[in-house]
């Protein structure tokens, strides 16, 4: 899969997902040419969303929730996700 195509499906599962309020997604697999892990062609990505799906969730809990929306990426696409994961009413303050 293409960087731009890999990224549009990583935007399309979580929107499909969690109907966040707010989702970026970053592709920062050019900050690890030559990292052993981008050899085989998988992308490094952060991930900034908030949702009502994670109020009451813990941050294991949210991470949790984004691989299982990602699984089958996770081991094909993915080497590397950071992820920002929010509830609204936590950034109301």
């Amino acid at each position: 899969m293409n960087p731009k195509v890999r990224k549009a499906e990583i935007v399309k599962r979580l929107n499909d997902a969690f109907e966040p309020e707010n989702l970026g997604v970053e592709d920062e697999s050019y900050l690890h040419k030559g990292h052993e892990g981008a050899k085989d062609g998988r992308g490094h990505f952060r991930v900034l969303i908030i949702a009502e799906a994670f109020t009451g969730k813990n941050l294991l809990d949210r991470h949790r929730m984004i691989y299982r929306v990602l699984d089958e990426m996770m081991r094909i696409d993915i080497h590397a996700l950071a992820i920002d994961a929010w509830a609204p009413e936590e950034l109301d303050r």
